[in-house]
């Protein structure tokens, strides 16, 4: 096997000759030990028709001419029996409970087999990296469900701890501009509450 990555361009041709862009995929190193994933996917749509011929033209060089894929149709909403792409047709099945929802199995003329990663097209592009770095990690050996998983439970993670130190933050501003200092009558009543500053957060936070 050998890695490819390829990333969506800054611009996009949209007239109606340009090409598809080209797919969001990372495979695993050349000389990888076998492994349950070897490499990712993150398609930009789940539809198979306009996503498989993109994605073929790059591994039929690689793996030889890609003949057949199956899906779990848990999160495909249509499967087409056949996809055109370039220079042949690809056959394509289905199985719901032999095979993980959230992999591509993908036969190849030679006869080959390999399995891909595919990451749901609505993930952040943070995530998403993520996910095709542990996918090709050479020491990999979780399922793809496994790593989505994986990769929800650390977004969570990272965003309760950025949380967190958000509220930190505003919490010492708070306390260093006299959020806490009370002036009191002779009598014992508040005349006048100092109030902190509360930081607008910066953009994108």
């Amino acid at each position: 096997m050998t890695a490819t990555t390829l990333d969506k361009p800054a611009v996009e041709d949209r007239t109606a000759t340009s090409s598809p862009p080209p797919p969001r995929l990372l495979l695993a190193p050349p000389g990888t030990a076998p492994a349950l994933i070897d490499g990712a996917w993150w398609p930009r749509s789940r539809d198979l028709t306009a996503e498989l011929p993109a994605l073929t033209t790059v591994l039929d060089p690689l793996w030889g001419r890609i003949t057949h894929v199956t899906v779990n149709p848990t999160f495909w909403p249509v499967i087409p029996r056949r996809v055109p792409v370039q220079g042949h047709v690809v056959k394509v099945g289905w199985f719901k409970a032999e095979q993980d929802p959230h992999s591509l199995l993908l036969l190849s003329f030679t006869a080959g087999r390999w399995d891909l990663l595919v990451i749901p097209p609505e993930t952040d592009a943070v995530t998403a990296a993520r996910l095709m770095i542990t996918a090709t990690d050479p020491a990999r050996s979780l399922t793809a469900s496994d790593l989505v998983k994986e990769a929800g439970r650390f977004r969570v993670t990272a965003e309760a701890e950025a949380e967190a130190a958000w509220d930190s933050a505003r919490v010492t501003v708070w306390d260093s501009e006299g959020g806490h200092d009370v002036r009191r009558t002779s009598q014992g009543g508040p005349t006048e509450a100092a109030i902190g500053r509360v930081p607008v957060p910066a953009t994108g936070r």
